[in-house]
């Protein structure tokens, strides 16, 4: 790191960039976003990209939405901000946890505990699955399983879960009784198995195995995302999650589906889990709640937790967790709106449809150039992993520049990525259409060819 401490400009503004060393950027601008319309932004200087990560996978249905914007303001008008502390409400939340349970019948969820990020969301998940089991009379339940590569959050219960090392080396002692497995990941495992169904089934064997070895009636839960978004986009095998529910199912343990990215149709089914045919037992859900316009997140969980608080009548069943801005009118407002949008215009099915388009372009690029070692997605989360040899699979240098060479490349071709280490991330509103697929595809066919050259 001695290539920051060199640095002694000190910038013209004062705030710390997320997930960054503070010094990298004391003396370099930065991409200053000032505008946004549809699935395009502006910066400072009037150069318009196309929106490639959503803001941060999040703004589902594009920027500027006048139904969102209406719906913020007509509530801003009645009242900006009321709590829902014990014993107090307010129609709007009220109306979007109706809303959430029907839309989740299917998974049989019961009821909504709200947050303001995807991070919150996560952390009332480990609640809910510890407090679950004390309810239950076993509370030596307490572990919770995660997958190698995952992302969480970074409240300090989802960075114990977290499965990169990075988000934890500076932090200890973190939650205790967190234990990762490996990912079922089929560009890079420690079997160097690449048939599906065989690489699904060495993880569920893991799986059990860690469950045996620590004792099922240990372990409270296991999270995962049905798509690992910040671990580099990576897609598991189809029989994995129907698997895991099974495997949950025969040991006891609450599954936890964290869709905070793949919620509202990223992964071109409504929900991530669905489009595995699965129903967890719990979902974190945030980001596409409500496309961004106002930070919300939501907790949602089945009859079978539900029962059990509902059952009780002493202080086991005190739910003391919450917080201020949990449920907040407008996030609940643009919440409704959006996903009014999300349903009336179909967007899971866009997600798939342009996804599939996007995989088939970024192939040819991918032909065309070493440096890719794989393309992967599903609906419009994508990924460019990047290698410096194809055969070997062995990634670029991570301190290396040339991912954010390509990023910055991009988006002088007019397109925001997000670099996520050796990989290049894509994740663009899910209104997005194949002319707006093309602006991306040419961006990034512009950028390989001056940074390769």
């Amino acid at each position: 790191m001695n290539q920051f401490v060199e640095n002694k400009t000190q910038s013209t503004y004062q705030f710390w960039h997320a997930l960054s060393h503070p010094n990298e950027w004391r003396t370099q601008q930065p991409l200053r976003i000032v505008k946004g319309d549809g699935l395009y932004v502006w910066d400072d200087k009037g150069h318009k990209m196309l929106d490639g990560f959503a803001g941060l996978w999040c703004v589902n249905v594009g920027h500027n939405r006048t139904e969102v914007k209406d719906a913020i303001k007509k509530q801003m008008d009645e009242i900006s901000y009321y709590q829902l502390f014990a014993g107090v409400s307010h129609p709007l939340a009220e109306q979007l946890s109706n809303k959430l349970i029907a839309m989740t019948a299917q998974e049989d969820m019961a009821n909504v505990v709200y947050g303001s990020g995807g991070s919150d969301a996560v952390e009332t998940a480990i609640k809910i699955a510890r407090q679950y089991w004390v309810l239950q009379g076993q509370p030596q339940r307490t572990r919770i399983i995660s997958l190698k590569n995952a992302y969480h959050g970074v409240n300090i219960g989802g960075t114990s879960l977290n499965g990169m090392p990075v988000f934890k080396m500076n932090y200890g002692p973190l939650l205790e009784q967190c234990i990762q497995i490996e990912s079922p990941w089929l560009y890079r495992n420690p079997w160097n198995c690449e048939d599906p169904d065989q690489l699904a089934q060495l993880v569920i064997d893991e799986l059990e195995r860690t469950i045996q070895y620590h004792g099922a009636d240990s372990i409270a839960a296991f999270i995962a995302e049905p798509i690992q978004g910040a671990g580099g986009i990576i897609v598991p095998p189809d029989a994995f999650w129907p698997s895991l529910r099974k495997l949950c199912d025969k040991y006891d343990i609450l599954l936890i589906a964290d869709e905070v990215i793949t919620g509202f149709g990223r992964s071109g089914s409504m929900f991530g889990s669905r489009g595995w045919g699965v129903k967890p037992d719990m979902m974190t859900l945030a980001k596409g709640l409500s496309s961004g316009y106002v930070p919300l997140s939501a907790t949602i969980f089945n009859h079978r937790i539900a029962k059990a608080f509902y059952d009780n009548n002493d202080h086991k069943g005190l739910f003391m967790h919450g917080y201020t801005y949990g449920g907040h009118p407008l996030g609940c407002a643009a919440a409704l709106a959006v996903l009014d949008i999300v349903e009336k215009e179909n967007l899971p099915e866009n997600a798939a449809q342009m996804g599939r388009y996007l995989l088939t372009e970024l192939q040819k690029i991918k032909e065309q150039y070493a440096l890719i070692g794989e393309v992967r997605g599903k609906g419009l989360m994508l990924a460019l992993d990047l290698v410096k040899d194809q055969k070997t699979r062995e990634p670029i240098d991570a301190d290396s520049d040339i991912a954010s060479r390509l990023t910055e490349a991009c988006r002088d071709a007019g397109a925001v990525i997000r670099p996520i280490g050796t990989k290049l991330c894509l994740a663009p509103p899910l209104t997005i259409d194949q002319a707006g697929c093309d602006v991306l595809i040419n961006a990034l066919k512009s950028a390989f060819k001056q940074v390769t050259a």
